[in-house]
């Protein structure tokens, strides 16, 4: 991993897996996406789903990934992880899929300095709770770092993660009408129902978020 991430070789990136699929976790759910997933996380959340990610992929060019994506019918292309910040490329890929006309997501753990990230590309940025057993590690700093139309999202466990989400958004001002708030659960552990009668009852200008690719197909099942 070190070596990979400190190497001088350009336009490399250590790539766990490329699919199409439906887009499930931010405002755009619903839509056709390309996803990028990229190897390597310095986090090990408690509820983690794609610990696959951890290990080291394939290595491809930018040309190799473009090849991959150009055979699917989308403008629309997640990067996400693992954690895609952790690789110095990526910066350099989502410079390439902006000039191409892509809409570009990244989805990042928060862990991470977002002042680098292209204007142009959208951030989903996760702010970790409690039941995470990482949310020390959250970078209070990227909060203000957010540009408007970046999407703010809290994976949430139970009620103790519901009201660390509320305290956040109370106390760093956050205004979902410039950067829109999800309400995520952790699939089978907290009910659906339980989560929007707590919206409901708080008034919260939030977005209840379902993993709709766990809905769709078997909750276990990756390339979707």
């Amino acid at each position: 991993m070190n070596k990979l991430l400190t190497a001088e070789q350009k336009n490399t990136l250590d790539i766990n897996e490329i699919f199409f699929s439906i887009q499930g976790e931010s405002t755009l759910a619903g839509l056709p996406c390309i996803f990028i997933r990229l190897s390597y996380c310095n986090l090990r959340c408690s509820w983690c789903d794609t610990a696959y990610a951890f290990k080291p992929g394939t290595v491809l060019t930018f040309d190799q990934i473009r090849q991959k994506i150009r055979k699917y019918p989308s403008g629309l292309v997640e990067i996400t992880g693992g954690e895609p910040l952790l690789q110095e490329n990526v910066y350099g890929l989502i410079d390439l899929l902006l000039q191409e006309n892509y809409q570009v997501l990244i989805e990042t753990g928060g862990q991470m300095d977002i002042s680098r990230v292209p204007s142009a590309a959208r951030l989903i940025m996760d702010v970790k709770c409690p039941s995470s057993g990482e949310s020390d590690r959250n970078d209070a700093a990227n909060l203000k770092r957010l540009r408007p139309g970046d999407e703010l999202k809290f994976v949430l466990s139970d009620r103790r993660d519901y009201e660390f989400a509320c305290s956040v958004l109370e106390e760093k001002q956050i205004n979902p009408k410039h950067n829109p708030v999800l309400f995520s659960t952790v699939f089978n552990r907290l009910k659906y129902e339980d989560l929007a009668a707590w919206i409901l009852a708080d008034g919260l200008e939030v977005r209840l978020q379902i993993q709709l690719h766990k809905i769709i197909w078997h909750p276990e099942m990756k390339g979707v």
